[in-house]
């Protein structure tokens, strides 16, 4: 979601409008993101080594009552690979699954941690002891009273080895006996303790200052027994516990969901939110009103920024999205097993040259692992920039002598349509200028993309980003580049990246905490694990007037429940 794996790709470059503020595609929650996202504003992230103090929150009593009509919100999607919360791992599917589930805690849209069905917690036991409070009157969306055992029942649920969950172990790995659950070597998980049908208790293995920010990702989500073992269908009909409820799921046509009137934070003013799956052009969609906001692709972009356009009126700016584009490497697989030869495919792209005049300076080019303006983003990391000759030099000091002797190399991007980013042309032809390295294409299905990607199928794989799930630098540089980490997609192992990762997950002081990620990351810079490619620049968001109370994010959270159409 907000996961995974996962922020979004750039797979059609920044040459095609997207959907704003939501996403087309997916990233790995941190997530993997297929397409580009418009805009969010500019809110302020949690920092690093705080813990937020939860402050109860008033909720409407049990029982269903009507809202304000707020009519209809229509947007453009794409058909989620999963609504299961506790399989999401991308972007596609997670900015769904926020607003039909929900979990102990939430982000809102100030990207602070709120109490979500839990109404309190309080930390015991050094900080490892999580006691939470349950709202009375959190239902299911077929008003079944959802009590603590749902939430230990879906806790186990997820940590069970036969769902697969692809995020488990991830984002859920500090509680204490998660592994063993896993492994299948328990029946139960013994850090999840139900104390009455309103209090739970979660036991982690240290105090750490990231971890109930890790509950507001949907692999922590309540799902409801009694739906989930209905049988393999059950996300067609999902019982959950989010302000919106869904009603409909035609594969490649529409997505439809209404308002729960059981939400316990205050029934959604909308009636209801249509997806479009069918495809089509996102801006003629939004001028011909089938869709009520789009992001601004740089085909439009002059056109929408000029005063004198109907259209500039609907113009939302944003700030950029805490998201990376990059190209990985397998680091065991040859030729990127010889970190020269992962160095000199780095040092051989001018990204400066293909965001200027490629992407219209709607990407800013990436050196680092963090985004500018998250936690632990270092302005001063030391980057591998633009140097075609050594780069030329350094392939011919590996062991594998130069271009003439390198295997086939072979990139993997997420589609079918056989054409790939103008980014990505630019970057393969510079390849074979400056290297003299042909690299070749290969496209698969966004699922089985997913799939391979966590299986460590890939040599090199391209088309892919990784979108933040919560703020803090442990969300990246930890989740993505520790060498036990599920999401570590190119096998790599370092002891000294380890060591450090290791000290900052317990580290309470802030400063340190900061200064242990960045080590880190100048690290995975220097061993050229990735080539961090871009990171979103200023997003441009045409909005129907009529669209009420709708804001644009840094990151996927639930946000719906608050938007309503007006009309005169």
């Amino acid at each position: 979601m907000r996961s995974r794996v996962p922020a979004c790709f750039w797979a059609l470059a920044l040459s095609i409008a997207v959907v704003a503020a939501g996403c087309l595609g997916g990233t790995r929650s941190g997530r993997p993101r297929s397409t580009p996202t418009a805009a969010p504003p500019a809110p302020t992230a949690a920092q690093p080594g705080t813990r937020p103090q939860p402050t109860p929150t008033a909720a409407p009593q049990g029982t269903p009552r009507a809202a304000a009509s707020g009519g209809t919100f229509t947007r453009l999607w794409a058909d989620p690979p999963t609504l299961d919360p506790h399989l999401t791992s991308d972007t596609t599917s997670a900015g769904l699954v926020v607003e039909i589930f929900s979990g102990l805690v939430a982000l809102d849209t100030d990207l602070k941690i709120i109490p979500d069905i839990a109404e309190r917690w309080d930390l015991s036991g050094g900080g490892a002891v999580f006691t939470f409070r349950m709202r009375d009157n959190v239902k299911f969306h077929n008003g079944k009273a959802v009590t603590a055992s749902d939430l230990k029942y879906s806790f186990e649920r997820v940590l069970d080895p036969r769902t697969e969950s692809p995020v488990a172990d991830t984002y859920l790995n500090d509680i204490v006996g998660a592994q063993d659950k896993l492994k299948g070597q328990a029946r139960e998980v013994r850090g999840v303790r139900v104390i009455d049908d309103r209090t739970l208790e979660i036991t982690i293995d240290a105090p750490k200052p990231y971890f109930i920010a890790k509950l507001t990702y949907p692999t922590a989500y309540a799902v409801d027994r009694q739906n989930v073992e209905s049988g393999s269908g059950w996300t067609n009909k999902p019982n959950g516990t989010g302000p919106f409820k869904l009603t409909e799921w035609t594969i490649g046509q529409r997505i439809v969901l209404e308002r729960n009137q059981y939400f316990y934070r205050g029934v959604a003013k909308l009636d209801r939110v249509r997806y479009i799956l069918s495809g089509g052009v996102p801006m003629t969609m939004y001028e011909n009103n089938e869709i009520d906001l789009t992001g601004v692709g740089q085909t439009d972009l002059d056109r929408v920024l000029n005063p004198n356009e109907p259209l500039n009126k609907q113009l939302v700016r944003g700030e950029p999205s805490f998201e990376v584009s990059y190209i990985g490497f397998h680091v065991a697989k040859p030729p990127f097993d010889d970190k020269k030869v992962r160095q000199a495919f780095t040092l051989a792209i001018d990204k400066e040259a293909i965001a200027r005049e490629v992407l219209s300076n709607l990407a800013v080019p990436a050196y680092g692992v963090l985004p500018p303006g998250f936690p632990g983003h270092n302005p001063n990391i030391k980057p591998l920039r633009f140097d075609p000759v050594l780069a030329k030099r350094l392939l011919a000091e590996s062991k594998y002598g130069g271009a003439g002797m390198m295997p086939r190399v072979i990139m993997t991007l997420p589609g079918t349509g056989g054409t790939v980013g103008l980014d990505t042309e630019a970057i393969i032809e510079m390849w074979k200028q400056n290297l003299g390295v042909a690299v070749e294409i290969q496209q698969t299905e966004w699922a089985t993309y997913l799939q391979d990607l966590n299986r460590q199928r890939f040599q090199m794989f391209g088309g892919i980003g990784w979108a933040a799930d919560y703020p803090d630098p442990q969300d990246f540089v930890d989740i993505l580049f520790h060498s036990k980490s599920f999401n570590n997609h190119g096998a790599y192992n370092s002891p000294q990246v380890d060591r450090l990762l290791e000290q900052a997950r317990t580290e309470q002081d802030s400063d340190k905490r900061i200064k242990l990620y960045q080590d880190a990351e100048q690290m995975v810079v220097d061993d050229a694990v990735w080539i961090p490619l871009w990171y979103t620049g200023e997003r441009y968001v045409l909005i129907k007037p009529y669209v009420k109370g709708y804001k644009l994010t840094r990151m996927i959270v639930p946000k719906l429940k608050d938007v309503y159409i007006e009309r005169q």
